[in-house]
């Protein structure tokens, strides 16, 4: 591991960085609160434009004319496109009137203007004010202790397990709109998008890293093969000195006719690697699966779900989670269970959620897996990095007596895993899986294990709807 590179701050350094702490805190709250206010601004001109549009015509252009001309008056004395005012204005009136609770959280700087987006954009498709009402109560707890990168996933996860129509009927009516669209763009290259299915969608950017990645292994590999091939040519070489002219001409010929041969090494980035592999499959594969060990057919998509075991056997509809954090209708996700080579049963805490083993045949791989599917990501506070790409850390290092087991172990990117060694951040694993970290100054950031959430039992998805309908939580009550 890198030794500590930061010396410890001193005292004066500490107060100063103590204070521009608590200035940047103070500043986003006045941020969140002046936010809140232009929402409610915005949305008032907004109700303005539709009283004005009433007196004068009962028709939606005279509704349309009146919000433009408003937003074309805000818009010049703010010298921002009335466009730009008109999106505002309908943004304010859905936060304002749809989502009251974010509104009144964000104007007391609970959350912040990431959050609010985060929360529009997960519960757009709510059809009435009782589910949205629902959602937020869920949502915001959550919402006030984490990152926006961290709410996304949740938000969505959320909304799709209290929306009053079935995922499966829903994405039936999506998948209608499936598509691909090119639009061209300068320089002789052009942008193509896809509307497709989040699970093929997942499985065709793993099949593209994992061509990508096979790609720079065998770079690797061939430069390493031709670093030994020049060192021992440089030793027959040395050979000729000594009367070796016939053994190394030949040798020596070959390295240089490959020099000449305009040969470079990979110098391509992974998007660029990903790219290519991607244009070579649309022009060149076969809409058909190909078969054998070999080729593009030895390459398969891999597509992780984490599924509720009532969903997998039939006796419920709850939504499965992809890995990148989308939900899967459970009828989907029952057919990809059903053919694929073998999966982890998740052990968990029937009233925290907490992940408690993972298991399979292959016990010495046991505790990888029960901390991947546990820790879901990088467990920095506000990090989403996944735990795919990030190192498993021994909380208390091991060369301190800190041992290899479940309550001493989490996922760091390495960003972060550096951080943690190389400054003075530091961090104490809790039971439950939660980690606390402590900054510089001293402030405290606790981190809780997503999955506690998203296994929780059928139950208390059923309780909290409950509640919801009959008495209602409070703006400070969390459901679970």
């Amino acid at each position: 591991m890198n030794p500590r590179v930061e010396r410890d701050p001193s005292p004066a350094e500490l107060a100063r960085l103590g204070a521009y702490r608590a200035r940047l805190v103070r500043l986003q709250e006045e941020d969140s609160a002046r936010y809140a206010e232009e929402m409610r601004v915005l949305h008032e001109a907004s109700q303005l434009a539709g009283d004005i549009a009433v007196r004068g015509s009962s028709d939606s252009r005279a509704s349309e004319l009146a919000h433009r001309s408003i937003s074309a008056e805000f818009g010049t004395a703010l010298r921002v496109s009335d466009r730009t005012m008109q999106r505002r204005m309908a943004t304010a009136d859905v936060l304002v009137r749809d989502f009251p609770g974010t509104f009144r959280a964000l104007g007391a700087a609970r959350v912040f203007r990431g959050h609010v987006a985060v929360i529009l954009e997960a519960g757009a498709h709510f059809p009435d004010a009782a589910s949205r009402a629902e959602y937020e109560q869920v949502v915001l707890p959550f919402a006030e202790r984490e990152a926006p990168a961290r709410l996304r996933p949740y938000a969505r996860f959320i909304a799709e397990r209290l929306h009053p129509r079935s995922l499966e009927e829903r994405h039936k009516e999506a998948a209608a709109c499936r598509g691909v669209w090119l639009t061209e763009l300068p320089d002789g290259m052009a942008e193509m998008l896809a509307i497709i299915p989040s699970v093929a969608a997942n499985g065709i950017m793993d099949r593209l890293n994992q061509f990508a990645e096979h790609h720079q292994r065998a770079e690797e590999a061939e430069g390493a093969a031709q670093v030994v091939a020049d060192g021992a040519i440089d030793g027959v070489a040395h050979g000729v000195a000594d009367g070796s002219a016939n053994g190394a001409f030949g040798l020596v010929s070959d390295r240089a006719a490959r020099a000449g041969s305009g040969a470079s090494p990979e110098r391509r980035t992974k998007d660029q690697r990903r790219a290519d592999a991607f244009i070579d499959l649309g022009l060149t594969g076969d809409p058909a699966a190909h078969r054998g060990p070999a080729g593009i057919g030895a390459i398969r998509a891999r597509v992780a779900l984490s599924m509720p075991v009532l969903s997998l056997i039939g006796r419920a509809d709850a939504p499965a989670m992809l890995s990148g954090g989308a939900p899967v209708d459970a009828a989907t996700a029952r057919v990809l269970v059903a053919a694929a080579p073998g999966w982890d049963r998740v052990l968990t805490h029937p009233i925290s959620g907490a992940v408690l083993a993972v298991d399979r045949y292959t016990p010495s791989a046991e505790l990888k897996r029960t901390l991947r599917v546990r820790d879901q990501h990088c467990r920095f506070p506000g990090c989403r990095q996944p735990a795919s790409a990030s190192d498993l850390d021994h909380t208390i290092d091991f060369a301190h007596g800190g041992q290899t087991r479940e309550n001493n172990l989490a996922h760091l990117c390495r960003r972060h895993h550096t951080l943690k060694h190389a400054t003075t951040w530091s961090v104490v694993q809790k039971p439950g899986g939660i980690l606390e970290w402590t900054s510089p100054t001293g402030q405290m950031y606790p981190d809780a294990p997503t999955s506690t959430v998203i296994f929780r039992p059928e139950t208390d998805w059923n309780d909290a709807r409950a509640r919801a309908s009959t008495s209602g939580w409070g703006a400070d009550t969390a459901p679970f």
